[in-house]
């Protein structure tokens, strides 16, 4: 059951992703104006952001309310309030004991610390995504995927130093062999010809670039250590997760668009007043934009849900080593369906890559195996009892 659960998380966010990326990409070109004037570039990335959580949000409800027992409230459904059976020490909602069980530490529910955690982690994810879109205007794109690809590392590193996380030595060598061969196979590819160089950048863009891309990783890092910690201090599925957290991140971005805000780098960096009025007068103006900013949302949403069901299950590692690996792979069915060349740096680093998931695979298998074997045992104690 778990390795069907995990093809189906994989297989999930490969497809979402790979159409929202055609969306993403959509809507970075100019749109056609309704009065003929020249096709202009939608450029509000905190909307797009509002319109993608907003839509999370709803789809990670309705998923709760479909999947939802029929004796939880709504509170317990949303994981703002423990279900009866949930309560310290063993104790039934009727006051007996359960006597199969003995009576565990207390570990009293605040909702106010849960809260406080998904707006935390709202915060993180808010922040990092103008950090990450402000580096690409002093360093190359393939420089920013080379840098992002690493996102292994801040993860791990963001469980050891925040929350004294360890893990197991495979998961080391898992992260060492994907960090790799995701570096080889972007860093040895074939050169493209370089755009015009910009001379209005200072002679440190590099280095202001590489800042901003370290920002940005280190808030993705702490995300997923947060969410980690979130899941192993409070019970929650990782819908509840998804819910509370795009709805902090909707209520965020729309309070940034409705302030009129002045010119701030990275941050805020459109023209000074409301964003929220420029936006509408745009997508009134360009009215092809709603279709792919619809599809960039509707698929977002729904690859949100296999992504906190990924995380829920198998955490914020193998997480992060599905959605590094799926550029991979999107990558080697461009090779096959457009007939693209690649460079023997470019296979060998698909080859460490598939060697790190092939060690994950194994293990998991291997751990799998250890507990059916032990599940048998104590079946074949029972019988002989």
């Amino acid at each position: 059951m778990s390795f069907i659960r995990l093809a189906l998380c994989v297989a999930g966010v490969y497809s979402m992703f790979l159409l929202w990326a055609i969306a993403q990409e959509r809507l970075s070109v100019p749109f056609a104006a309704i009065d003929g004037s020249e096709p202009a570039k939608f450029k509000s990335a905190i909307f797009i952001g509002t319109c993608q959580s907003a839509l999370s949000a709803v789809s990670a409800f309705v998923y709760i309310i479909l999947r939802r027992k029929p004796a939880d409230t709504l509170i317990q459904s949303v994981g703002l309030e423990r279900a009866p059976e949930a309560t310290e020490n063993g104790t039934a909602a009727n006051g007996h004991h359960h006597a199969k069980h003995p009576a565990k530490p207390s570990t009293r529910f605040s909702r106010s610390a849960l809260l406080l955690g998904y707006l935390q982690c709202s915060v993180f994810i808010t922040a990092a995504a103008p950090f990450g879109f402000a580096a690409l205007s002093y360093i190359s794109y393939p420089a920013m995927v080379l840098g992002k690809s690493c996102k292994l590392v801040p993860v791990m590193l963001m469980n050891v130093m925040l929350y004294r996380r360890r893990f197991a030595p495979h998961k080391y060598l898992v992260v060492a062999l994907v960090t790799a061969g995701i570096t080889l196979f972007m860093g040895l590819g074939p050169a493209k010809p370089s755009k015009a160089s910009k001379t209005d950048l200072p002679p440190n863009a590099n280095l202001i670039g590489v800042a901003y891309l370290l920002i940005n990783l280190a808030l993705d890092g702490a995300t997923n250590s947060t969410q980690d910690e979130l899941l192993a201090r409070h019970r929650m599925t990782g819908q509840q997760m998804m819910l509370w957290i795009n709805v902090f991140c909707t209520l965020l971005t729309t309070v940034l668009s409705v302030l009129p805000l002045p010119y701030i780098p990275v941050i805020h960096p459109s023209e000074a007043g409301i964003e929220l009025f420029s936006v509408l007068e745009f997508i009134r103006t360009h009215p092809g934009v709603k279709t792919p900013l619809l599809q960039f949302a509707f698929t977002g949403a729904l690859g949100q849900l296999f992504i906190f069901e990924t995380l829920q299950h198998f955490g914020s590692l193998t997480l992060t080593t599905i959605t590094l690996t799926r550029k991979i792979f999107t990558m080697l069915l461009s090779v096959v369906m457009y007939n693209h060349k690649l460079t023997s740096g470019q296979w060998l680093g698909a080859g460490v890559v598939f060697a790190g998931i092939s060690v994950e695979a194994f293990v998991k298998r291997k751990d799998v195996h250890a507990k059916r074997v032990l599940q048998e045992r104590e079946k074949a104690k029972l019988k002989s009892l």
